[in-house]
Protein backbone atom coordinates (compact mmCIF):
# COMPACT_ATOMS: atom_id res chain seq x y z
CA UNK A 1 0.00 0.00 0.00
CA UNK A 2 1.10 3.57 -0.60
CA UNK A 3 1.35 5.95 2.18
CA UNK A 4 -0.75 9.57 0.60
CA UNK A 5 1.33 12.19 0.55
CA UNK A 6 1.05 15.85 -0.22
CA UNK A 7 -0.52 17.57 -3.27
CA UNK A 8 2.39 19.86 -4.87
CA UNK A 9 1.36 20.41 -8.57
CA UNK A 10 -1.79 20.01 -11.04
CA UNK A 11 -1.37 19.59 -14.86
CA UNK A 12 -4.27 18.85 -16.69
CA UNK A 13 -4.72 17.40 -20.11
CA UNK A 14 -5.69 18.32 -22.77
CA UNK A 15 -5.38 21.82 -22.13
CA UNK A 16 -8.02 24.27 -22.77
CA UNK A 17 -9.14 25.06 -26.20
CA UNK A 18 -7.82 28.39 -28.07
CA UNK A 19 -10.00 31.17 -27.31
CA UNK A 20 -9.38 31.81 -31.44
CA UNK A 21 -11.63 28.84 -32.49
CA UNK A 22 -7.96 26.96 -33.54
CA UNK A 23 -7.52 23.41 -33.26
CA UNK A 24 -7.84 22.05 -29.66
CA UNK A 25 -4.87 20.17 -27.66
CA UNK A 26 -5.42 16.12 -28.71
CA UNK A 27 -2.88 15.16 -26.10
CA UNK A 28 -4.31 12.96 -23.69
CA UNK A 29 -3.93 12.50 -19.92
CA UNK A 30 -1.79 9.46 -20.13
CA UNK A 31 1.30 10.57 -22.49
CA UNK A 32 1.29 13.79 -20.71
CA UNK A 33 2.14 11.81 -17.75
CA UNK A 34 4.23 9.60 -19.33
CA UNK A 35 6.13 12.49 -20.69
CA UNK A 36 6.02 14.31 -16.69
CA UNK A 37 8.14 10.81 -15.92
CA UNK A 38 10.61 10.32 -18.62
CA UNK A 39 10.88 12.91 -21.28
CA UNK A 40 12.97 16.35 -20.48
CA UNK A 41 12.51 19.68 -18.79
CA UNK A 42 12.13 21.21 -22.27
CA UNK A 43 9.24 20.11 -22.71
CA UNK A 44 7.34 19.53 -19.25
CA UNK A 45 7.79 22.50 -16.59
CA UNK A 46 7.25 20.14 -13.69
CA UNK A 47 10.43 18.25 -14.62
CA UNK A 48 11.91 21.68 -15.03
CA UNK A 49 10.73 22.61 -11.63
CA UNK A 50 11.70 19.58 -9.85
CA UNK A 51 14.94 19.67 -11.84
CA UNK A 52 16.19 22.93 -10.69
CA UNK A 53 15.08 21.91 -6.59
CA UNK A 54 17.14 18.84 -7.05
CA UNK A 55 20.51 19.95 -8.63
CA UNK A 56 22.80 19.48 -5.73
CA UNK A 57 20.57 16.90 -4.49
CA UNK A 58 20.96 15.08 -7.79
CA UNK A 59 24.14 16.11 -9.06
CA UNK A 60 22.33 17.57 -11.89
CA UNK A 61 22.45 20.87 -13.81
CA UNK A 62 20.36 22.34 -16.72
CA UNK A 63 21.91 22.66 -19.93
CA UNK A 64 21.45 24.71 -23.44
CA UNK A 65 20.95 21.57 -26.19
CA UNK A 66 20.50 21.06 -29.82
CA UNK A 67 22.31 23.04 -32.62
CA UNK A 68 21.31 26.05 -31.38
CA UNK A 69 21.05 26.04 -28.24
CA UNK A 70 18.07 27.14 -27.84
CA UNK A 71 16.55 24.92 -25.47
CA UNK A 72 17.15 23.72 -22.14
CA UNK A 73 16.83 20.42 -20.40
CA UNK A 74 18.95 18.26 -18.21
CA UNK A 75 21.78 16.33 -19.88
CA UNK A 76 20.76 12.83 -20.90
CA UNK A 77 22.31 11.63 -17.68
CA UNK A 78 20.48 14.04 -15.55
CA UNK A 79 17.46 13.38 -16.99
CA UNK A 80 17.46 9.53 -16.14
CA UNK A 81 18.22 10.79 -12.59
CA UNK A 82 15.53 12.89 -12.45
CA UNK A 83 13.40 9.99 -13.92
CA UNK A 84 14.81 7.84 -11.08
CA UNK A 85 14.26 10.27 -8.18
CA UNK A 86 10.60 10.63 -9.35
CA UNK A 87 9.83 7.20 -9.27
CA UNK A 88 10.82 7.18 -5.88
CA UNK A 89 9.30 9.98 -4.71
CA UNK A 90 5.93 11.33 -7.12
CA UNK A 91 2.71 9.72 -6.91
CA UNK A 92 -0.38 10.55 -9.86
CA UNK A 93 -3.51 10.79 -9.00
CA UNK A 94 -6.24 11.74 -11.85
CA UNK A 95 -9.57 12.79 -11.75
CA UNK A 96 -12.04 12.22 -15.27
CA UNK A 97 -13.52 16.13 -15.88
CA UNK A 98 -15.15 17.46 -18.87
CA UNK A 99 -13.14 20.42 -18.62
CA UNK A 100 -9.92 19.93 -16.86
CA UNK A 101 -8.75 23.89 -17.36
CA UNK A 102 -11.23 25.04 -15.23
CA UNK A 103 -10.79 22.50 -12.30
CA UNK A 104 -7.02 23.04 -12.50
CA UNK A 105 -7.84 27.14 -12.06
CA UNK A 106 -10.03 26.26 -9.17
CA UNK A 107 -7.69 24.25 -7.38
CA UNK A 108 -4.52 26.00 -8.23
CA UNK A 109 -6.42 29.30 -6.97
CA UNK A 110 -7.94 27.59 -3.63
CA UNK A 111 -5.35 25.11 -2.63
CA UNK A 112 -1.69 25.47 -1.42
CA UNK A 113 0.44 24.13 -4.67
CA UNK A 114 3.54 25.40 -4.56
CA UNK A 115 4.96 23.99 -7.65
CA UNK A 116 2.69 25.76 -10.63
CA UNK A 117 3.45 29.06 -11.45
CA UNK A 118 0.12 29.95 -13.76
CA UNK A 119 -2.81 31.25 -11.50
CA UNK A 120 -0.38 30.63 -8.22
CA UNK A 121 0.21 34.61 -7.24
CA UNK A 122 -1.44 34.73 -4.42
CA UNK A 123 1.28 31.42 -2.84
CA UNK A 124 4.21 32.60 -0.89
CA UNK A 125 6.28 30.24 -2.50
CA UNK A 126 5.51 32.08 -6.38
CA UNK A 127 8.29 34.63 -6.55
CA UNK A 128 11.09 31.92 -4.91
CA UNK A 129 9.86 29.62 -7.69
CA UNK A 130 10.34 32.19 -10.42
CA UNK A 131 13.63 32.70 -9.08
CA UNK A 132 14.80 29.69 -8.51
CA UNK A 133 14.02 28.88 -12.24
CA UNK A 134 15.44 31.99 -13.59
CA UNK A 135 18.43 31.28 -11.67
CA UNK A 136 18.64 27.83 -13.12
CA UNK A 137 17.69 29.26 -16.86
CA UNK A 138 20.76 31.98 -16.45
CA UNK A 139 23.47 29.77 -15.19
CA UNK A 140 22.65 27.49 -17.86
CA UNK A 141 22.98 30.14 -20.53
CA UNK A 142 26.08 30.81 -19.56
CA UNK A 143 27.29 27.16 -20.62
CA UNK A 144 28.35 25.86 -23.59
CA UNK A 145 25.87 23.96 -25.75
CA UNK A 146 25.52 19.85 -25.34
CA UNK A 147 25.33 17.82 -27.57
Amino acid sequence: MVEAGTLLYVGIAPKAPPANGGRPSRQGLRSRVRYHFSGNAAGSTLRLTLGCHLTERLGIELRRVGTTGDRLTFTKAGEAKLSEWMDGHARVAFVVEDEPWALERHLITNEVLPLNLEHNGHSAYHQTLIALRAQCRAAARALPVTA
